[in-house]
């Protein structure tokens, strides 16, 4: 899977948007809430945002969808979001990062979606803490947060009475969940390819274990980066994390190591699969060819002899005798049961045993 990433023309102006024409409308959530103080609805306008900036309560806005460049300018002014931020929330996607500026922290989060099945997409979810708000950035609607929701829903105490930094922590960490799912899947794949392998290979075997590297580079090209951004969360000073929520993301950063070394493992496996498969091929290819060149040796002779005789010479001695023809096939059938038995006991055709006894008989042979 190739890299593309949606670009403003060029010599656009800085924070120029790069918005396709079939995004989808905009859809804004909020989420406010304080100990046991909660609110919840839909946003039609940003003007309805305005009572919720700036206030004591943990507020989190949810915008999902691209698809009015107005409403995403308005949601920015209100927010005092510089233009190139605005632009990399939105021109999508970008590489796993996280940037501390004067007024808010940006953390760029990047992890497999969830409702893909025929292959590994890996979507951008943009963060921003400012103050006590929580804003992330969607370009269509993904199912990564649906349990983080539902803990807030459900009046979750360790949630509801911490801060936005704590709900971004949240928020990562499903985003990192959603890593293993597919690194499951991967190694059952990979299993199954293994059994295959050592058996009788399928003719799409190579091409199924090229849909699972292609998956792995996906993980792996993605999440390298979302492991060095985890890791700048855990060791650079920010006024909008807590230590205790460093303690969290720490542990975060921990799945995220799993993770790729798990990739890198399913990486190495399905290279090994391949090589393991060209191999095999080979070996079978090699044991067709040496059945056929022996059976060529052997009635080389054979065609030599009848050849000579099947000239058309009066004065050939042997026609005249009566025992003439036996005796030629005699002589054609030792012939053949004498380079029969000496393949055999050069280990060349294996008449009985197994595969160890005939490489013994050839190492004998090579020794005398």
């Amino acid at each position: 899977m190739s890299f593309h990433k949606r670009m403003p023309p060029v010599g656009s102006k800085p924070g120029t948007l790069a918005i396709p024409d079939d995004a989808p409308p905009p859809k804004i959530h909020l989420f406010e809430y304080r100990g046991d103080e909660f609110t919840e609805f839909e946003v039609s306008e940003v003007a309805e945002l305005a009572p919720h900036v700036n206030t004591e309560a943990t507020t989190w806005v949810d915008l999902q969808g691209f698809g009015d460049e107005a409403l995403l300018r308005e949601l920015a002014q209100l927010f005092s979001l510089h233009d190139l931020t605005l632009e990399d929330a939105t021109n999508v996607p970008q590489r796993a990062k996280s940037e501390i500026h004067a007024e808010y922290h940006v953390f760029v989060a990047r992890a497999p979606d969830p409702n893909a099945r025929d292959r590994v997409l890996v979507p951008q979810v943009f963060m921003l803490i400012t103050g006590n708000t929580l804003l992330t950035f969607q370009d269509h609607y993904y199912g990564f947060f649906a349990p983080v929701r539902e803990r807030i829903r459900a009046g979750n105490p360790r949630i509801r009475n911490a801060g936005p930094d704590y709900l971004a922590y949240a928020l990562i960490d499903v985003m990192v969940d959603h890593y293993f799912p597919h690194l499951e899947a991967a190694s059952e794949v990979l299993d199954d390819l293994e059994e295959q392998v050592y058996g009788d290979a399928e003719s799409d075997l190579i091409e199924n274990l090229h849909y699972v590297r292609r998956d792995l580079v996906v993980m792996r090209r993605v999440g390298w980066p979302m492991r060095e951004a985890l890791r700048s969360l855990v060791v650079e000073p920010s006024p909008f994390l807590s230590d205790e929520v460093r303690v969290y993301l720490e542990s975060t950063e921990q799945h995220m190591v799993q993770a790729m070394e798990a990739v890198d493992s399913g990486r190495e496996t399905t290279q090994g699969l391949v090589e393991l498969h060209l191999s095999n091929v080979s070996y079978r290819t090699n044991e067709i060819m040496k059945v056929l060149t022996l059976m060529a040796s052997i009635f080389i002779p054979l065609t030599f002899i009848a050849g000579i005789y099947g000239m058309n010479f009066e004065y050939m001695p042997e026609l005249h005798s009566e025992r003439g023809y036996f005796v030629v096939l005699a002589v054609m059938v030792t012939m053949a049961g004498g380079m029969v038995a000496y393949f055999a006991r050069r280990g060349w055709i294996r008449l009985s045993g197994g595969r160890r006894r005939a490489r013994e008989r050839d190492d004998e042979g090579t020794d005398s």
